[in-house]
C-alpha cells in the first residue's frame, strides 16, 4: 500500500460520463424504491390492513396492530444499517447495494401475495410483520448506500447537484403511492379494493424493482472505494493490519488511527435530527392534525403535500447546486435559520382558516425545512465521514437520527396538541428541530470538495 498525499486528486479509478449516468439512475431509482415500499406499505396500513390482517380484534386495537407491524420495520433499518455499513465499507459498496435493493424490494412484491385473515388464519399477520422485517433489513442501509455511491462516483464540483438526485427519489415514491392509492380509491368499490385492488401497488413495485437491479448490475464500483489508500485487492485492512501501517509512518493510516472518534457522527446526528423532525412534523403530523383536531377535509394536507413534492423537484436540485457554488455550511445556516423563524409565521398559517393559507404554509415549511435540508443532508454526511467507515456512520446516523425524531415526535406533538388545542406547540417544536439542526451546522467545519478518499473524518 503507498502513502496518498491527502491534498492530491483522486489516483486512477475513473469513470466515463455513462458510468456517472448509471450511478445517478441507481441512486434515483434506490431511494425512490425505498421510500415506495414505506409510503404503500404505511397507506395500506391505513387504508386496508385493518380488516384483511386483524379482523376479529376491536377497531381501535386493530389499527394499532396494522400500524405497529408498519413501526416494527424501523428497528430492522437500524440493524440493516449497521451490518450492510460494515459490509460496504469492509467489501465496497456495488455488491452490498445489489443485495439492499433485492431484500426490499423483493419483500415488498411479496406483500402484494400474502393470504389474509380469511384464508390462512393467525398466519396472515406473521407473514406480513416477517416480510415488514425483511424490507426494513434491507431498507436501513439504501439510501445511504446510494448517497456514498454517488458522491463518491460525482465530479468534485458537482457533488451537491449530483448528489441530491438521492433526495429527488423520496418526492418520485410520494407522487407515486399516494397517486396510485388515490386512484385505486376513485375507481373501485370497497369490495374490488379489499378483494384484490390493495394488491396491485405492492406487486406493481417489482417493476421498479426490476429495472434498479437491472442498472446495478452493470454498475461499476465506487472510484472512491478502489482508490483508497487502506484497500488491498478489493478488501479494506483490518483495524490491527492499520494500526501496524500507522505504526511504519503511513500518513494515511496514522491519521485515522489518531482521530478521536465520534464527533463526525455527533454534528451528523444533529443534522440528521433536525431535518427528520422537520420531516416527520410536516409531512405526517400535520395531515392527522388538520383532519381530526381542526376538521378540515382529508384531501386538504395530502393535497398540499403533493403540489410541495412537485415544488421539490426545483428545490432540491437548485440547492444541490448552490452548496456547490457556496459551500454547505453557508446553506446549511440559512435554511436552518429561515426555518427557525418561518416555525411561528407558517404555523399560524396552517392553523388559521383559510384553506389557500394552509397549502401556502405547508408548502413553504416543507421546501425550506424538510427538502432543502434533505438536498444538503445527502452530500454533507458523505463528506464529513472518511472513507474507511462513511457508509457505516452515514447509514446509522440517518436511522438513529430518524427513529429518534419519528418515534418520540409525533407522540409529543399529539400529546401537546391535545393538551393545548393550538398549532404554537408544533410551531416550537419546528422552531426546536430547527435549533438542534443549526448548532449542529455552526459546529461544523466546511467539506464542499473534500478529498474522498481520506480515510479520517472531517472532525
Amino acid at each position: 500500500m503507498t502513502t496518498r498525499d491527502t491534498l492530491t486528486e483522486p489516483g486512477p479509478a475513473q469513470r466515463s460520463t455513462s458510468d456517472l449516468t448509471r450511478a445517478a439512475v441507481s441512486g434515483w431509482l434506490g431511494t425512490a424504491l425505498e421510500f415506495l415500499d414505506f409510503q404503500l406499505y404505511s397507506l395500506a396500513a391505513a387504508l386496508v390492513f385493518t380488516p384483511l390482517f386483524f379482523p376479529d380484534t376491536a377497531p381501535g386495537i386493530a389499527i394499532i396492530l396494522a400500524m405497529a407491524t408498519y413501526g416494527v420495520g424501523y428497528g430492522a433499518r437500524l440493524l440493516g444499517a449497521f451490518v450492510f455499513g460494515r459490509m460496504g465499507d469492509r467489501v465496497g459498496r456495488k455488491g452490498v447495494l445489489f443485495f439492499t435493493i433485492a431484500l426490499m424490494g423483493i419483500a415488498t412484491t411479496l406483500i402484494g401475495a400474502l393470504p389474509t385473515y380469511a384464508q390462512v388464519g393467525v398466519l396472515a399477520p406473521i407473514l406480513l410483520v416477517t416480510l415488514r422485517l425483511i424490507q426494513g433489513f434491507g431498507a436501513g442501509a439504501e439510501i445511504a448506500g446510494a448517497t456514498t455511491m454517488l458522491t463518491e462516483y460525482a465530479p468534485r464540483d458537482k457533488r451537491g447537484l449530483i448528489g441530491s438526485l438521492v433526495a429527488l427519489g423520496t418526492n418520485s415514491a410520494t407522487l407515486v403511492a399516494t397517486g396510485l392509492w388515490a386512484l385505486l380509491v376513485a375507481l373501485l368499490s370497497e369490495d374490488q379494493l379489499l378483494s384484490w385492488g390493495w394488491r396491485i401497488p405492492f406487486l406493481g413495485s417489482f417493476l421498479v424493482l426490476f429495472l434498479a437491479m437491472w442498472i446495478r448490475m452493470h454498475l461499476k464500483e465506487s472510484p472512491v472505494f478502489e482508490d483508497r489508500p487502506d484497500v488491498v485487492d478489493g478488501k479494506a485492512l483490518s483495524s490491527q493490519e492499520l494500526r501496524e501501517r500507522a505504526a511504519q509512518d503511513d500518513d494515511a493510516a496514522r491519521a485515522v488511527v489518531s482521530q478521536r472518534k465520534g464527533r463526525a457522527f455527533f454534528v451528523a446526528l444533529m443534522l440528521r435530527f433536525g431535518q427528520a423532525g422537520n420531516s416527520g412534523l410536516i409531512q405526517t403530523f400535520l395531515v392527522a392534525y388538520l383532519v381530526t383536531e381542526l376538521g378540515r377535509a382529508k384531501t386538504l394536507p395530502t393535497n398540499a403535500i403533493l403540489i410541495s413534492s412537485a415544488v421539490g423537484f426545483v428545490t432540491v436540485p437548485l440547492v444541490g447546486w448552490l452548496s456547490d457554488k457556496y459551500g454547505r455550511r453557508p446553506l446549511y445556516l440559512a435554511f436552518l435559520g429561515a426555518s427557525a423563524l418561518l416555525a411561528i409565521p407558517g404555523m399560524a398559517l396552517i392553523g388559521a382558516p383559510a384553506s389557500v393559507g394552509i397549502i401556502l404554509g405547508i408548502i413553504v415549511l416543507h421546501n425550506v425545512s424538510v427538502l432543502a435540508l434533505f438536498s444538503l443532508e445527502s452530500v454533507t454526511m458523505a463528506e464529513l465521514f472518511g472513507a474507511r467507515t462513511r457508509f457505516t456512520q452515514l447509514a446509522v446516523a440517518k436511522e438513529v437520527g430518524g427513529i429518534l425524531s419519528t418515534a418520540i415526535g409525533p407522540i409529543i406533538a399529539a400529546s401537546l396538541t391535545a393538551l393545548f388545542h393550538s398549532w404554537w406547540p408544533l410551531a416550537l417544536m419546528l422552531l426546536a428541530y430547527s435549533a438542534i439542526g443549526l448548532i449542529g451546522a455552526l459546529m461544523m467545519p466546511e467539506v464542499r470538495g473534500r478529498d474522498l478518499t481520506r480515510l479520517e473524518d472531517a472532525l
